[in-house]
């Protein structure tokens, strides 16, 4: 693996710089509506660290601006592989959205696992047919203080960066056109893009390796 400021050298001799990111650069979506069902307690209280897969898990909705329109995302993040594990691409961020990203999530968790969920307060995640799903799945459920983006950190940390690197300069037709290149980007996500904190692995190889261990 090459060092860190062997890297930027490099860069600086090629003069490739890389853009930083701005937190205000972009809208936030805010879903909040205050109590309108069940909340819970900052079970995660800003503690990302997991041990394992499928024993962390934070989700959210983020909006983008497409083809004259707008564009939500809903993904689940694995805290510790940073592996996108659900996901699901629409044009309004209601219900129908959680329903689908939810029937992914729960296809997909490993018999005898029960992770908690993170998220905000957001009006999905206090709804019934959301916090029952989970409760039925096993599934612990960790909210946010009110107004408190910092407590949700990590999958914030995933919008600012899908942001930079697959939608910051890019235009598209269609929404169409963005759910498809954003799927192709999720899956780059998680099986070629390394990150330093998995030690260099993408999010595929570090799930396997952890499994494996």
């Amino acid at each position: 693996m090459i060092a860190d400021k062997t890297v930027l050298k490099m860069m600086r001799e090629m003069g490739i710089r890389c853009g930083i990111r701005c937190e205000t650069a972009y809208h936030r979506y805010n879903s909040y509506r205050g109590v309108v069902g069940r909340t819970f307690e900052n079970v995660i209280a800003r503690d990302f660290d997991a041990g394992a897969p499928w024993r962390k898990l934070g989700t959210d909705v983020t909006e983008f601006k497409v083809a004259g329109g707008k564009a939500y995302w809903a993904p689940t993040l694995d805290f510790c592989t940073k592996e996108i594990v659900a996901s699901d691409i629409s044009t309004t961020p209601d219900m129908a959205q959680q329903v689908r990203m939810l029937d992914e999530l729960l296809s997909k968790i490993p018999e005898g696992a029960a992770p908690t969920m993170h998220s905000d307060r957001g009006w999905q995640y206090q709804h019934a047919s959301y916090t029952s799903r989970l409760e039925a799945a096993g599934i612990v459920q960790s909210m946010s203080r009110k107004a408190n983006c910092i407590d949700n950190a990590a999958t914030e940390q995933l919008f600012g960066h899908v942001k930079d690197e697959f939608y910051r300069g890019r235009e598209w037709e269609t929404f169409e056109d963005f759910k498809r290149d954003l799927e192709e980007y999720i899956v780059h996500w998680n099986t070629s893009r390394r990150q330093v904190r998995l030690k260099g692995l993408t999010p595929e190889e570090f799930r396997n390796q952890a499994l494996a261990a």
